[in-house]
């Protein structure tokens, strides 16, 4: 269930088990979340020691270290070159594909699913279970019952659900028994309440290098101010943080350092050579500091920006803002909370529902940008589909003749509503 990067990858290894593999997905196309983040440029992984990049996976790196060293970042990128996407690793030690997109990797990926004997049925949507223990499916004709030899659910978490993840699936599975940590936003905006003026301003303008500081935490990069806040990597790296703090308090301090490669005492005497009768901003400007930073220095100051050059260049390398909340779900890049890891066996099997495997952002773990994300779901998709073709009594990896395909690679035992995919649909394979 589920035809992003989690659910293609437990099907890729089921189809090389020998395994007859039928996708279902809710949207009517695959991966469009992954289409959608490759947008920007497809950020697949990351380049840095497999020690320090499990480390990113935080609360959850222990139980993701196994998955993650049996698919590494390395194994990752030798995927891509296999289906003719030859990767690079960028200036931050991000690992992008040569084309920077995300459609040439999937074209490539659906045809290899193809040639393996996978089905991929889309508009097919998951409903729970029945108390016979079979599958409940809403399909395009209504809803009906689907058994199963083995269930790998990859169904997302609960981010842009426009695009297919809902997070329905948590009541779903709760109403199983099984322990799901509620849903969250993560890697999303900070909320800051701006005044009018600011907003109406500076709304869209970016602010280049910046650091910023939440209690023990810094991020350092590039920051958008949204109509509602801030957004940017550095936010998003520290919106678990704003998100735990400001459910708790209603409020938190975000620090933002404009300056971060000058010192304190630098910058101070810099600023002490102002003349006397220049305004603040011409000076500033001359200064090398943007509209839209003296901006945002005077909207965390109401009474005025010092005179004095120490106080001002205090402020400069730490301008407070307060924060409200994070941005919500809709536009969220990933979700924190899912299935608990005391749900599962070490395969990704449900204990509480032999037979049935997760995968990808339903499981409860919470990782920032720069690929953490994209190697996660790839990492946890393979180790599900193992586990499901261990579980049907197949060797993982042994790759099998492609199987010939019966009513687009399901039989009449395997649909017990008699109904093949919809044979209009182009994304059957």
């Amino acid at each position: 269930m589920g035809a992003g990067p989690a659910g293609l990858f437990a099907a890729d290894a089921l189809a090389r088990a020998g395994a007859r593999v039928v996708i279902y997905e809710h949207k009517a196309s695959p991966a469009r979340k992954f289409l959608m983040a490759g947008r920007g440029g497809l950020n697949i992984t990351h380049s840095e020691s497999l020690e320090r990049f499990i480390s990113r996976y935080g609360a959850a790196a222990t139980r993701l270290a196994p998955l993650v060293r049996a698919w590494p970042p390395q194994a990752l990128r030798d995927f891509c070159a296999e289906l003719g996407e030859t990767t690079f690793v960028g200036s931050s030690g991000r690992v992008f594909p040569a084309s920077f997109k995300a459609s040439p990797l999937l074209r490539a990926w659906l045809a290899r699913l193809s040639r393996f004997g996978v089905a991929i049925a889309t508009r097919h949507a998951f409903m729970g279970f029945a108390e016979s223990g079979a599958l409940r499916m809403l399909g395009p004709e209504g809803e009906f019952l689907r058994t199963f030899d083995a269930l790998v659910l990859a169904l997302g978490g609960a981010s842009w659900p426009r695009l297919g993840s809902d997070g329905a699936w948590a009541a779903r599975l709760g109403a199983q028994g099984v322990r799901v940590t509620p849903l969250a936003a993560a890697n999303c905006g900070a909320l800051i309440d701006w005044s009018a003026i600011f907003r109406s301003d500076f709304e869209g303008a970016p602010i280049k290098t910046t650091l910023l500081r939440h209690g023990a935490s810094s991020a350092r990069g590039d920051i958008v101010v949204t109509r509602g806040g801030l957004e940017g990597g550095p936010v998003y790296a520290l919106s678990s943080q704003l998100r735990a703090a400001t459910q708790k308090y209603g409020e938190t301090t975000l620090t933002i350092d404009l300056r971060p490669d000058t010192t304190l005492e630098c910058l101070t005497r810099k600023l002490s050579r102002r003349p006397q009768k220049q305004s603040h901003a011409n000076f500033l400007r001359k200064a090398g500091f943007s509209k839209v930073e003296i901006g945002l220095m005077r909207e965390s100051r109401r009474s005025g920006l010092p005179r004095d050059a120490e106080t001002l260049a205090a402020l400069i390398k730490n301008v407070p803002l307060t924060v409200t909340g994070v941005a919500g779900l809709e536009r969220a890049i990933s979700t924190a909370g899912g299935v608990s890891f005391d749900e599962l066996d070490d395969a990704l099997m449900l204990k509480k529902l032999p037979g049935v495997f997760v995968a990808g952002e339903m499981l409860d773990y919470d990782a920032p940008t720069g690929g953490y994300l994209l190697q996660a779901a790839f990492a946890t998709g393979l180790a599900a589909g193992r586990g499901a073709a261990r579980y049907l009594g197949l060797t993982p990896d042994q790759l099998g003749a492609p199987l010939e395909q019966d009513q687009a690679g399901l039989s009449p035992r395997q649909s017990p509503n008699g109904r093949a995919p919809e044979s209009s649909n182009k994304y059957i394979l």
